[in-house]
């Protein structure tokens, strides 16, 4: 199969705002897969590389060769270049890396071009995440949507569900099983605006506070405890005081879904830094442990002593852990369908500290991360002028459109550059309509200023966005060290100047307020 097939049918993704459109053309594609090619298929589709850690990145796109005039590449050829690049190793290796990947990019042409760069940053945005590749999946081999998401929840991974399911079929499935001891690939919840909506659209709902912590997965066999993070590396020997908690509960065996985070002396959570840096600890993790234990929250059962449970609706899942789980280690939850009662639980979880609540559906079953309608997360929301330093054109529907923003706070100090200059904090393209697109790009190309990279076309810093955000976090990425979470526009201020702009001290308050 051709690279470039995967990399036209990535672009037409990105093309459209279909969802059936979509599962379409990526069930196309995984068709024209062999047997041997689909988990790289399904891998790129993904917007992933096989190779988890290939030491590219942004720098290695700082001067891209011209495209190729005609596709020569196949699938195959490409994934063994990444493999080569990712072996690479000892001194000069990050500079043989970078030449590897350039020598690459000028053997393919512009639309390759673009979605190796995505791969190796991350940043492949074609709206293809997992569910709609689960469904395109069960599109391509003609089996139930139900059954391949159940495999690839079990599985912890798409990519070895696709290729099993191309190459073998329902049987392929069948391999797949819950086993304690494996990770589970965890649900995700969809935002919420409000939780007003959030009731609209569940009815009655189970509501718990979301907790600013590292999501685990806790599993127990006998005695054997093994616990994964989120992205289901097993962190075990990282987290010993959530081994003593699960081997504490009365179960032969279990798999629980939980929260862990730093508290302070007060009970209060911890930035998520302070958590996330803790976990991370992989040396003389007793005297982390002192310095900063981890408490643990549970808020789902996966299964429970030979039972699994993950196709069983909400109500029966949390009923099995209030069985098993004593109330003080679980994440404080209530059921009901009135929205001034599940405002006031959001203001109170908002009070202890926390991030907001999440709604989730009573009879929903367990399902691999996906983005459903069957959880929905309610948050408060921080805002911020910020000013448009730079903007990166945009692909697929959004070609043509100036995209994607750079964006930075004022630094009147000069901390982090001149006095009076800007720092980055970070990009987003998300929030923005045709409309606001259209505007962007006629008003951006007006203040285009200095070099233009490639796709990215730096202006003069004198317009301003409104920025909403979840949160700040740290990010050694960034100039001041942070970023922010989950950042989308809300629309521009042409009518405020740039001396305007909110700052990188203000910033930073947020970030040290937790």
């Amino acid at each position: 199969m051709r690279f470039v097939d995967v990399a036209e049918t990535s672009r037409a993704v990105a093309g459209t705002s279909a969802r059936s459109e979509k599962i379409r053309l990526l069930s196309n594609c995984l068709r024209r897969a062999s047997a041997g090619e689909a988990d790289v298929v399904a891998s790129y589709l993904a917007g992933e590389l096989r190779q988890r850690r290939t030491g590219l990145g942004y720098a290695a796109l700082r001067s891209i060769p011209p495209a190729a005039g005609h596709p020569e590449l196949t699938l195959s050829e490409v994934d063994a270049e990444f493999a080569r690049i990712a072996e690479l190793s000892g001194k000069g290796s990050t500079t043989a890396k970078r030449a590897a990947f350039h020598e690459l990019l000028a053997r393919v042409t512009e639309p390759e071009q673009r979605l190796l760069a995505g791969l190796v940053t991350g940043e492949v945005r074609q709206g293809a995440l997992d569910g709609l590749l689960t469904e395109a999946v069960a599109t391509a081999t003609d089996l139930p949507a139900a059954d391949v998401r159940r495999a690839v929840t079990v599985a912890g991974a798409l990519v070895p569900v696709a290729a099993a399911a191309l190459a073998d079929g329902a049987d392929g499935l069948e391999r797949f099983r819950l086993t304690v001891g494996s990770p589970v690939r965890p649900m995700l919840a969809s935002p919420a605006s409000t939780i007003g909506e959030a009731i609209e659209q569940l009815g009655e709902a189970g509501i718990e506070w979301k907790l600013d912590g590292v999501r685990v997965q806790v599993h127990r066999d006998g005695t054997d405890v093994r616990i994964f993070s989120r992205t289901l590396d097993d962190i075990t020997d990282r987290v010993p005081e959530i081994v003593d908690a699960a081997r504490a509960l009365p179960a032969r065996s279990l798999v629980l879904d939980a929260e862990a985070l730093a508290l302070d002396p007060s009970g209060r959570p911890l930035p998520f830094q302070r958590t996330s840096s803790r976990i991370g600890h992989r040396t003389d993790v007793a005297r982390a442990r002192e310095q900063l234990p981890l408490a643990v929250y549970f808020f789902d059962c996966l299964h429970l002593d030979g039972a699994d449970l993950l196709a069983e609706p909400g109500q029966r899942r949390w009923e099995a852990l209030a069985g098993v789980v004593p109330a003080h280690q679980r994440i404080p939850h209530i059921v009901t369908d009135d929205a001034g009662v599940a405002e006031n639980f959001f203001a109170d979880a908002i009070r202890q500290g926390h991030e907001g609540i999440i709604a989730k559906s009573v009879t929903a079953p367990y399902e691999a991360g996906r983005r459903g309608s069957g959880w929905l997360k309610v948050k408060p929301r921080h805002t911020l002028d910020l000013v448009i330093l730079a903007a990166e054109w945009g692909s697929g529907r959004r070609r043509g459109w100036l995209s994607n923003l750079h964006l930075g706070a004022r630094d009147p100090q000069g901390r982090f550059g001149p006095a009076g200059g800007f720092v980055m904090l970070g990009k987003t393209f998300k929030g923005l309509t045709d409309q606001m697109l259209t505007w962007q790009t006629d008003r951006l190309r007006a203040l285009a200023d200095g070099p233009t990279e490639h796709w990215v076309v730096h202006v003069r810093p004198e317009l301003l966005a409104e920025i909403a955000f979840d949160g700040v976090q740290a990010s050694p990425r960034y100039p001041a060290g942070v970023t922010l979470r989950f950042a989308r526009v809300l629309h521009h201020r042409p009518d405020k100047p740039a001396a305007e702009a909110d700052t990188i001290e203000s910033v930073l308050a947020l970030h040290h307020q937790g």
